[in-house]
């Protein structure tokens, strides 16, 4: 339990007795500055406008029940009333002392995985005979730091890679396959698979016998045609390899067991249409078939209508959709499900999941969240694009990342051996891009800039590794082995303490990070917590103190480095022992 959640029980069952409504919020936060405790209940004063009555008297009454339980004994060492009605919570040192104790000697670092449920997280989502390009950087990264965290926590959780893997194009690029084997074209990579596509799209348009063919293998491919699917299945393989090392590069989860591409939803999408006629949500208009949204509006203020089936028959991205909702409810029996896609879908899967409802396809209760992101831009604030202004591939970022971080690598550490360098260089390079992602939030567009990214100092990835080297470098100068510490952790100094209530608020980052898919909140809180250890650092010496307080000091060292390990893999980012 977090000290926030168990201050917030205590609180409310207080303000409960004292006159509030069975459930009433206490609103428990952390202070932002020491001298307002280092929590408040800020939910005071609503309950006492609700009952009438003065709040600074009502938090007057909610004291006076905290001290005839005795509830926050041990726990609390001052309360006091503040401003119009805040209580502020001053922590008692000594359950500081042994909360961070226990933590330090926890396999968990005292962080309890009582998650419960399945959730389907939705994130990557490539193309099919496409390159991965920085468009697809935000999805993977944020989606795949949201999946670790709820592990940590126990959830089962289910990554769907909701690859692009169907559609007309596919008789195109089967039919210019086809055409590349015949005049004995070598087997090709993805970086090649490019130049394929633009190939495969202008013999399209300009070659009318080629055009007809790539038709009537759409049409085979969506019937089962043996020969058909397995060239899509060739192009589908060679795709996915590719993208599978740029998974391995980025240090992210995916594998290929993730795929859960646009195609095994395609066999679900006529019965989804059928029985949205047969209830009555869906109409036809014009040859189509149309779902009309009343909580959607057009220009004119009407219903807005949702195409699910074309005149021609064919489905949209709205209908398979549909299906994927369906799909992780029936068939993976989730009780959540997650999708990272950016802001410009919000209305989209917005509308989708309001027909899943409208059908029942999945119940009201079943959690379905769009976790939207901005764009990355360039320092002229516009899409991040090439010199050029072509698309940036993934492949291509990761290899400037890595050439640079080699400078700063090698003209800041001459001496480390070949395998500390190659080890540092990746660390420091992916570390950087993906860290300058995640710090920010993930709703607003953000500024990429490798110069800000790779500097030592700031919210940096390279500033957080370093952080971590050099607190595990206090041991080797101790010449003490962190796992051989034992004894208690004694509080003397207001640094100390400090230290303490930061590095125990570390499960109430990780619960927001998995409540709200907000991986800032994660590193934001690392970022302080090196702050905050630094300020310990300069204030209280360690080696030189004596024995029972410098123990107690590095027992300290050692819970900020596991927290800073354990919170950087968390986000997919690699630590190294030496920078």
């Amino acid at each position: 339990m977090t000290i926030q959640s168990l201050l917030h029980t205590h609180l409310q069952t207080a303000m409960i007795n004292a006159g509030a409504d069975t459930g009433t919020d206490p609103v428990i936060k952390q202070s932002g500055k020491p001298q307002f405790g280092d929590y408040q209940a800020n939910g005071v004063m609503s309950v006492a406008k609700k009952l009438g009555t003065n709040p600074r008297e009502f938090a007057q009454k909610v004291l006076d029940e905290l001290a005839n339980s005795q509830a926050l004994d041990g726990i609390a060492d001052k309360l006091e009333i503040a401003g119009p009605g805040f209580i502020n919570i001053f922590l008692d040192k000594e359950f500081l002392a042994k909360s961070a104790h226990t933590a330090r000697t926890s396999d968990r670092l005292g962080i309890t995985s009582d998650h419960t449920e399945t959730v389907v997280i939705d994130y990557s989502s490539p193309n099919v005979a496409k390159e991965m390009h920085v468009g697809h950087l935000r999805s993977t990264i944020i989606g795949d730091s949201s999946v670790r965290v709820l592990e940590f926590l126990g959830d089962t959780v289910i990554r769907a890679n909701h690859v692009g893997d169907w559609g007309t194009q596919f008789g195109m690029l089967i039919a210019y396959l086809e055409k590349m084997q015949n005049e004995n074209a070598s087997d090709m990579e993805l970086s090649d698979l490019e130049a394929f596509y633009r190939d495969a799209k202008a013999t399209y348009d300009n070659d009318e016998a080629f055009a007809e063919k790539a038709r009537g293998y759409v049409v085979k491919l969506q019937s089962g045609d043996e020969y058909c699917l397995a060239m899509w299945q060739k192009l589908v393989a060679i795709t996915m390899s590719q993208n599978q090392a740029s998974y391995e590069r980025l240090n992210v989860t995916l594998t290929d067991k993730d795929i859960m591409g646009e195609s095994l939803y395609n066999p679900m999408l006529p019965d989804i249409v059928k029985t949205l006629k047969e209830k009555g949500v869906a109409v036809e208009d014009d040859g189509a078939t149309v779902v009309y949204l009343p909580e959607f509006k057009n220009k004119e203020g009407e219903p807005l209508g949702i195409i699910i089936q074309k005149k021609d028959g064919g489905f949209l991205y709205t209908t398979t959709d549909i299906a994927a909702a369906s799909y992780r409810y029936h068939t993976l029996h989730a009780d959540r499900a997650i999708v990272y896609s950016d802001t410009r879908q919000a209305q989209h899967m917005a509308q989708a999941w309001a027909i899943a409802r409208l059908g029942g396809f999945v119940p009201d209760t079943f959690k379905l969240e769009h976790h939207n992101f901005g764009m990355m831009l360039g320092k002229d604030g516009k899409p991040f694009k090439t010199r050029t202004g072509g698309t940036v591939k993934l492949a291509d970022l990761l290899d400037e990342a890595v050439a640079r971080a080699t400078v700063l690598i090698d003209s800041k550490n001459p001496d480390v051996t070949a395998d500390e360098r190659t080890a540092l260089i990746d660390a420091v390079a992916i570390g950087a891009v993906k860290y300058a992602d995640l710090s920010k939030h993930r709703t607003t567009d953000y500024v990429f800039d490798w110069d800000s990214m790779l500097n030592f100092e700031g919210n940096t990835a390279p500033y957080m590794q370093y952080a971590y080297t050099r607190v595990r470098s206090i041991f080797a100068k101790a010449g003490v082995n962190p796992d051989t510490l034992t004894g208690e952790i004694v509080i003397t100094d207001d640094k100390e303490r400090a230290l303490a209530v930061k590095l125990l608020q570390f499960e109430e980052a990780l619960r927001q990070v998995a409540k709200d898919g907000t991986p800032h909140v994660l590193c934001g809180y690392l970022y302080e917590l090196a702050g905050i250890f630094s300020s310990f650092y300069e204030a209280c010496p360690i080696l030189s103190a004596d024995d029972d307080i410098k123990n107690s000091r590095l027992q300290l060292a050692d819970l900020t480095a596991k927290t800073l390990k354990t919170g950087l893999d968390l986000l997919g980012i690699k630590t190294v022992e030496k920078m």
